[in-house]
């Protein structure tokens, strides 16, 4: 561990300048930390503004920078412009990435930052990541992976340097949450948003909330069912996704009825918790079930 960490930092001398893209996750606030250790003033943090990632998340990003005096800058993404986006195909990561590593490439150009890292690790490399295209067609370097860094590796490493983040639970953009093919909005973004912040205010730590359904959308052209005024209404569903060891303090009854009311709030008609339990990237699940038939 301590040999790629070194690779790590030899990596990162090398480039003698660099842009972080930072999300605030494990594996990038560790990459900045270093590269930050290695480069100094020549190493900048940007971090996406977006409808898909809590305000929270972004308020640690930038404690996290003013704790360890990393120059960082914010920029509003634009992805929900993208059609290629909203429309939410399989690939709907590798449109967001590719926007989001442009923007971050002129932030680079003006700065006269020479290089663009971002935080991938080698057990991204086991999953389904079409952003990852994005990143070969920009010629985006990811020092974790090119180190040979894998997650848990990191995770100790951070703890050993005193990083808050060192057992921060997994995160993904909101959009992660929406099954590909149903349309990504704002709204649904917030919902999303608000849902998960319930769980988290309830002492959760590791939670997704998947959002299903829109019956009698705007699109169909048909009534929702039981809709006697002809308007069409969406009914949504939240999937909740939490460690199995978690699922029966959701179920004692405090908990259950104060997330049912205040998931109705948000405007979640029902409101169903996974027995399978939490797992990242359940949404590529039936793309993989998909791919299995087609075989």
């Amino acid at each position: 561990m301590e040999t790629k960490l070194n690779a790590l930092r030899a990596i990162i001398r090398e480039m003698n300048s660099a842009v972080v893209a930072f999300s605030g996750g494990v594996d990038s606030a560790f990459l900045l930390k270093v590269a930050h250790e290695e480069l100094g003033e020549k190493c900048v943090a940007v971090t996406a503004q977006s409808d898909a990632v809590p305000d929270r998340e972004l308020e640690e990003a930038s404690e996290f920078c003013r704790q360890h005096g990393i120059r960082q800058i914010v920029f509003h993404s634009g992805e929900m412009q993208d059609e290629n986006y909203a429309a939410n195909p399989p690939d709907r990561c590798y449109y967001c990435k590719r926007g989001f590593l442009e923007d971050i490439l002129q932030i680079a150009e003006q700065n006269h930052l020479r290089t663009v890292i971002e935080g991938s690790n080698m057990d991204d490399n086991n999953d389904f990541r079409p952003g990852t295209r994005a990143l070969r067609e920009l010629q985006i370097r990811s020092p974790l992976q090119e180190a040979g860094l894998y997650k848990d590796e990191i995770r100790q490493l951070s703890r050993q340097m005193g990083l808050p983040t060192w057992d921060k639970p997994s995160f993904a953009c909101l959009a992660s949450r929406i099954p590909y093919g149903e349309r990504i909005t704002p709204e649904k973004l917030h919902m999303i948003g608000q849902a998960e912040q319930v769980l988290a205010d309830l002492g959760f730590r590791q939670y997704r909330v998947r959002l299903h359904g829109e019956r009698g959308s705007e699109n169909s052209g048909e009534p929702a069912r039981g809709d006697v005024s002809g308007k069409s209404k969406r009914a949504m569903l939240a999937r909740i996704e939490l460690p199995p060891e978690d699922i029966s303090r959701l179920a004692e009854e405090e908990n259950r009825t104060a997330v049912a009311a205040r998931f109705r709030e948000i405007g979640f008609s029902y409101i169903t918790v996974d027995l399978e339990g939490y797992r990242p990237g359940s949404m590529n699940e039936l793309l993989r079930r998909q791919g299995d038939t087609a075989r």
